[in-house]
């Protein structure tokens, strides 16, 4: 057996079944700086946070220099193609970009890493699982379950599907505090269901799904369950096996990697039968004109030149996450909020949503002040939060309002970003009255 060197430096035996791994913090580097309340000692990590109260980490975290530092490496002097070269850096590269698959296999606790397909994230993994399983397994009079709190990624690809072959959807309700009301589901599911897809967490309210109750729901009439786990993977430690869901997306910009690359979990003999959903290179096994034959699962969905960088800059951003740990990440970002939602709570004419166990968001509104408004009074703070709908217009209405102001924590935050979110809060009522 030989031994070559893979981008990045990676001692990596060529045949070898063992996983090869990613760059990763050494063993407890960095925890000599946990905060009482949990991590926000890591924010010297992150270039993009120093100096500014950074509140919008549920629509995009910030990168570690490990992860900006590792996706460097791979466009310098690392950098070459997959799959088809013959030459060494290319054959390196190739053992990096699968080891970072096996990486993110691991990370989901996926039986195997051929169950992994990257995507460019959670809405193309929907949309893949919507046009090809859906495609080839909804019909006329099937129907798709959905909650009231999704993300329109988790909405409008299913509508498509459904326009296309006259399926239908049905909407699970929320509880008053704002989860996904899993008895209202239990009552509502029919043999006529074929699809549940829910969010694994809301992106607004923070709410978390009992997703294993969600699975033996749907899988009570026979339907699959897929989870969008974009608002989990970074602060959730998730075991696709144990959830006994059937698909699971991600993204990798949520969980402090790079843009553009997210991937698709689903079990294996789901995704063998699955036809193609895209054309092109690499999902190929014998093309003619009169016919093409098409690669095994998961190389059948990656058509084209494939995001080789992203998949390594993902990879590094998992080492990073597992290194602090994400029971500890979600402890100190519940805190956070916790101590958020406490303060809120004694402002008069501000309205906190969801549940008071939320994980990691916090959706909010001052009575009488569009969020806009609330936004740009905070970033003159120097506090930067989402203000709007949410990509979730659905739950807006729901809630009865047209939008919320909405804080999300992450590995960089501390105690200091509430008091300084608390403070641009009184000033917005001070100026508004």
């Amino acid at each position: 057996m030989s031994t070559t060197s893979s981008p990045f430096g990676l001692s990596l035996s060529k045949g070898s079944t063992e996983h090869s791994e990613v760059p990763s913090l050494r063993s407890g580097e960095g925890f000599d700086r946990l905060s009482p309340s949990g991590v926000g000692g890591y924010r010297g990590d992150f270039p993009g946070v120093l100096d500014w109260h950074y509140l919008d980490t549920a629509a995009t975290a910030q990168k570690p220099r490990q992860v900006i530092d590792a996706i460097a490496r791979a466009y310098g002097g690392d950098y070459a193609t997959v799959h088809r070269g013959v030459y060494a850096r290319s054959a390196n590269m190739t053992l990096g970009y699968e080891a970072a698959r096996r990486k993110v296999a691991d990370f989901l606790g996926a039986a195997s890493d051929s169950e992994i397909v990257f995507t460019r994230g959670a809405t193309e993994g929907i949309n893949l699982v919507a046009q090809s399983w859906g495609g080839a397994n909804l019909k006329a009079g099937d129907r798709i379950l959905l909650s009231m709190l999704e993300h329109h990624s988790n909405i409008v690809p299913w509508q498509l599907i459904a326009e296309k072959v006259g399926a239908s959807i049905d909407v699970v309700p929320l509880t008053d505090d704002g989860q996904i009301d899993l008895d209202a589901m239990a009552a509502m599911i029919t043999p006529a269901h074929k699809m549940v897809a829910l969010a694994h967490v809301s992106n607004v309210l923070g709410s978390v799904l009992d997703a294993r109750r969600a699975a033996d729901i749907a899988h009570s009439v026979g339907a699959k369950l897929l989870l969008d786990g974009c608002q989990a993977v970074p602060r959730l430690a998730v075991d696709v096996q144990a959830l006994d869901c059937d698909f699971y997306v991600m993204s990798a910009h949520k969980l402090y990697g790079p843009t553009g690359i997210g991937a698709l979990w689903a079990r294996q003999e789901i995704l063998d039968a699955m036809p193609p959903w895209q054309g092109g290179g690499s999902m190929i096994d014998k093309v003619t004109f009169e016919k093409t034959t098409y690669a095994p699962a998961p190389t059948r969905f990656e058509a084209g030149t494939p995001h080789i960088v992203g998949a390594i800059g993902l990879a590094a951003a998992i080492d990073y996450v597992q290194a602090i740990g994400l029971d500890t990440i979600h402890a100190h970002e519940c805190a956070l909020v916790g101590q958020a939602r406490e303060a809120l709570h004694g402002l008069n004419s501000v309205r906190v949503f969801g549940p008071e166990n939320s994980a990691g968001i916090l959706s909010f509104e001052v009575v009488g002040v569009h969020p806009h408004d609330v936004g740009t009074i905070l970033d003159e703070e120097g506090v930067a939060i989402r203000a709007g709908h949410h990509c979730a217009q659905p739950l807006m209405r729901a809630l009865g309002v047209e939008a919320t102001a909405r804080a999300s924590f992450g590995i960089y935050n501390d105690e200091s970003d509430v008091a300084a979110l608390v403070r641009g809060i009184e000033r917005v009522r001070k100026i508004f009255g």
